[in-house]
């Protein structure tokens, strides 16, 4: 089987760059406003990469892919909850927030499921 004859990896894919796009367009407006600490810089960041390898490993069909999910699911939620405390009213902050939460429930779903 591949990724293509799976709407749930293909959805879990999309959800993973979607999140990577969202985290990458945040890290760039806060390096321009100065609006976040360092902390925050490098979960984005690292949030960012795993969603790209993540859904890289899917594309691959990797055998590690499931295990990647289960990671990348925990780094979002993680990146999430830190996005929400320092939002203060930023919608920007919000919509990458709102990425995250989707792509590690998608990602955790994936994470259940066996390696084709």
């Amino acid at each position: 089987m591949t990724t293509t004859d799976n709407p749930k990896m293909m959805e879990c894919m999309q959800a993973c760059m979607d999140c990577y796009r969202r985290c990458t367009e945040m890290q760039t407006k806060c390096l321009e406003t100065g609006s976040c600490d360092s902390k925050m810089m490098k979960m984005m960041m690292d949030c960012a990469q795993m969603c790209q390898m993540c859904a890289d490993f899917m594309m691959r069909n990797s055998t590690m892919a499931m295990r990647m999910c289960q990671m990348c699911s925990e780094m979002c939620t993680a990146c999430a909850a830190m996005c929400e405390s320092m939002a203060k009213g930023d919608a920007m902050m919000m919509d990458c927030a709102k990425a995250c939460r989707q792509c590690a429930m998608m990602c955790g779903q994936m994470a259940t499921m066996k390696a084709a």
